[in-house]
């Protein structure tokens, strides 16, 4: 079989797709290893991973501090929906009571403060 610069190939041409396919592949996972991280002031905290109506739903708590994220996509009309689902999850699971006037955020992500009960 001939070498493959008889067959029109150019070698650098080759090794620079190769390169860019790896950024490439390297850049999406990286992109999917950031699903569902908290935000920098939410470092180190307990996170929660909680399934509810077939949407997953990441909630991380740190001292007084919440923060969820919607894991995945959402149609058109489905938001108020979800983002009620996301106010019950944060006062199940923490077992606090959400401070209301604190929420911040939509559908995709929300912070907030809660009060827990003194153990």
């Amino acid at each position: 079989m001939p070498p493959p610069q008889s067959w029109g190939f150019n070698d650098r041409l080759i090794r620079t797709c190769q390169k860019g396919m790896m950024k490439i592949i390297a850049l999406f996972l990286a992109l999917a290893a950031c699903a569902a991280q908290p935000a920098p002031q939410m470092w180190g905290a307990k996170r929660h991973d909680v399934t509810r109506d077939g949407r997953q739903y990441a909630l991380f708590q740190k001292g007084n501090q919440v923060e969820i994220i919607r894991l995945g996509w959402a149609a058109h009309g489905e938001h108020q929906a979800i983002r009620a689902t996301m106010i019950e999850i944060i006062q199940q699971v923490t077992a606090c009571r959400l401070v209301e006037r604190t929420l911040q955020g939509d559908s995709g992500e929300m912070r907030a403060r809660v009060a827990c009960p003194r153990k």
